[in-house]
């Protein structure tokens, strides 16, 4: 029997932290190990607990989600813990910040229940997550105030091909779409996406897909 994927939920509504903590709990493979109403007790209750996902809300008091991801997950972080953003606001530039301070995905809390619980079971996994929906106006909005990207790895390390991958990673494709669009097969785009972290010594696909905002790759 393998390991329930043991999850803390951070935000401050209580019917929505309560509606959360039902559903996830529900799951055969899933453990609500703690819950709480802003990010200073989301850090320290992760710190305690050693959750598998903090699903996190943006804008909390005391500490807002942001920070609190940074604490949790970003540069730096001896022993980061994956974050699933889960927020109202579809483009919201707070959202955006908070995938740079470290989050592993982005969902929006209209999203159906079986998606926020295949989200957690993604980020779970080491995999990132981001809405396709909002992925091009999320991350587009907010790319030209931080260009020029100085310190980032030079994409010319990278084959056309990979390249192109790495468009259609930032235009939100997921590996099947690429797949299709390319006319290849998913587990050749895994070895892509694979090979574009490598280079580019990037986390994940959240990584991959605000690099190229911010080389200018995707428009």
């Amino acid at each position: 029997m393998t390991t329930p994927i043991r999850v803390l939920v951070c935000d401050d509504q209580e019917l929505i932290r309560a509606g959360f903590a039902t559903i996830i709990d529900a799951q055969p493979d899933m453990q609500i190990v703690g819950e709480c109403g802003d990010g200073r007790a989301a850090v320290g209750l992760a710190a305690r607990l050693r959750p598998d996902v903090v699903v996190m809300d943006v804008r909390m008091p005391v500490l807002d989600g942001i920070e609190a991801t940074r604490l949790l997950a970003g540069a730096g972080v001896p022993e980061p813990v994956k974050v699933l953003v889960v927020t109202t606001f579809n483009l919201d530039e707070y959202v955006y910040e908070a995938l740079r301070a470290g989050a592993s995905g982005f969902l929006l809390k209209d999203a159906p229940p079986a998606q926020l619980l295949n989200g957690i079971r993604t980020v779970a996994t080491g995999a990132a997550l981001l809405a396709p929906e909002v992925t091009r106006q999320l991350v587009g909005r907010y790319a030209a105030r931080i260009r020029p990207a100085e310190g980032d790895p030079d994409s010319g390390a990278l084959t056309p091909r990979e390249l192109e991958v790495l468009r259609l990673i930032a235009e939100g494709l997921s590996n099947s779409e690429i797949a299709a669009a390319l006319v290849i097969s998913q587990e050749t785009v895994k070895t892509y996406v694979s090979r574009i972290l490598t280079k580019l010594d990037l986390r994940d696909r959240v990584q991959a897909v605000v690099y190229a905002y911010r080389r200018g790759l995707v428009t």
